[in-house]
């Protein structure tokens, strides 16, 4: 008699565990179902929400992005704009508060000509003498006149070059004859000469 009561109230509880357990057991796999159909339900709104975010970013990064461009480009029509009016309101010219401007002179060089010139070997052929006329066309005298010579060979050819400083001095409007100038020592296949005017000094 005991036994089987025992074996009942066994079978009982321990029946009754069961069914608690299993009771426990599906509360929280329908929990873990809802909990999963809540966030499934989430799902498209979270991305939505997601996506319009990233394209405000965007578009405010654009934004950002540019306006130092437009603001560069302003500011240099402003620059712009500022100078043609400053140019346009700029004060006139005035001749009598303006420095006079002196015309540029010309070189004294520029109005001394070589209006002869030769040459012959000195000495035992290799010194060179060379004789010329220089006119002065200038409004003052010139003093300090550097000549160069260039000797060539008989068929044309470049030799040697040669220079001489005339310390003399020719006056205005005049001329002036310089015979057998000693320029220096050439090559005895020297043939030809050619003189010219280097620069002259203004007194």
């Amino acid at each position: 008699m005991t036994d089987g009561f025992l074996t009942i109230d066994s079978t009982g509880i321990a029946g009754q565990g069961k069914l608690l357990w299993g009771h426990h057991a599906d509360s929280a796999d329908g929990m873990i179902a809802s909990h999963l159909r809540t966030a499934v339900g989430w799902l498209p709104i979270v991305i939505i929400l997601a996506m319009a975010g990233w394209l405000l970013l965007s578009h405010a990064w654009e934004q950002t992005d540019g306006q130092p461009v437009h603001l560069a480009a302003a500011q240099a029509k402003s620059v712009t704009a500022g100078s043609t009016v400053g140019l346009a309101e700029g004060p006139s010219f005035d001749p009598r508060t303006s420095e006079a401007i002196v015309p540029e002179q010309p070189a004294p060089v520029d109005g001394l000509k070589i209006s002869s010139q030769s040459w012959r070997r000195g000495g035992l052929g290799s010194n060179a003498f060379v004789t010329m006329t220089l006119r002065n066309n200038n409004g003052h005298a010139v003093k300090d006149i550097d000549i160069a010579c260039a000797f060539l060979r008989p068929d044309g050819s470049h030799l040697t070059d040669r220079s001489r400083m005339i310390h003399d001095v020719i006056n205005m409007k005049s001329r002036k004859t310089f015979v057998r100038l000693h320029v220096g020592f050439v090559n005895v296949n020297a043939a030809k000469a050619k003189c010219s005017l280097l620069a002259a000094s203004h007194i």
